[in-house]
């Protein structure tokens, strides 16, 4: 499938662990939020959005997004942004990426969108637990993402079995090769 598709950089997590905001941590000298929007304009995304915080006065001066998007309901997680992103999204789908995955490829998100169909996104697996923040999703999960939202029930991992349950997501079943691009950047010295 190579259709346009849509993307949202989620940055508004508080970086607890690493004491700093890590969309501003660097690594070959380039800012983490520069480098994975840049990523999802390589994998081919038409549009970009920035899930950031209304206190992220850097947000304010970042080029390069479509927009930025507040989380749809404050402390509610990766899911708020993602939920945000999918209200707005201007395509079919929805690429998803998180701030603090340093070691991710744009190859990823275009071996994503090859398995994806109309109505069908596409989430990576690692043994039982998905990969819910570098994964494509379609419109059609908006009312599931919602539902969850409002309920208050933030884990992805039940949101993205529910997906697939109901046939909107395929589970891309991850190699051993492809495990390191998930490692995430959460402690200072950490990438």
């Amino acid at each position: 499938m190579s259709l346009p598709f849509s993307s949202v950089l989620l940055a508004a997590g508080h970086s607890i662990r690493m004491h700093r905001d890590k969309a501003l941590l660097e690594r070959d000298g380039v800012r983490m939020w520069q480098r994975q929007r840049d990523l999802l304009i390589q994998a081919g995304a038409a549009d970009v959005f920035l899930s950031a915080r209304a206190d992220q006065t850097w947000a304010e001066t970042a080029d390069g997004f479509t927009a930025v998007v507040p989380d749809a309901s404050p402390d509610s997680g990766p899911l708020g942004g993602i939920v945000a992103a999918l209200e707005r999204c201007t395509y079919d789908h929805l690429a998803v990426l998180a701030v603090d995955l340093p070691r991710m490829k744009p190859d990823w998100f275009k071996a994503l969108m090859a398995e994806g169909a109309p109505g069908c996104g596409v989430v990576g697996r690692i043994g039982k637990f998905f990969e819910p923040l570098a994964a494509v999703y379609p419109r059609e999960l908006l009312p599931l993402a919602q539902g969850a939202l409002e309920q208050r029930e933030l884990s992805l991992q039940k949101l993205l079995a529910a997906g697939v349950d109901e046939g909107l997501l395929r589970v891309r079943e991850i190699s051993a090769d492809e495990v390191p691009l998930f490692a995430n950047w959460n402690e200072p010295g950490g990438h």
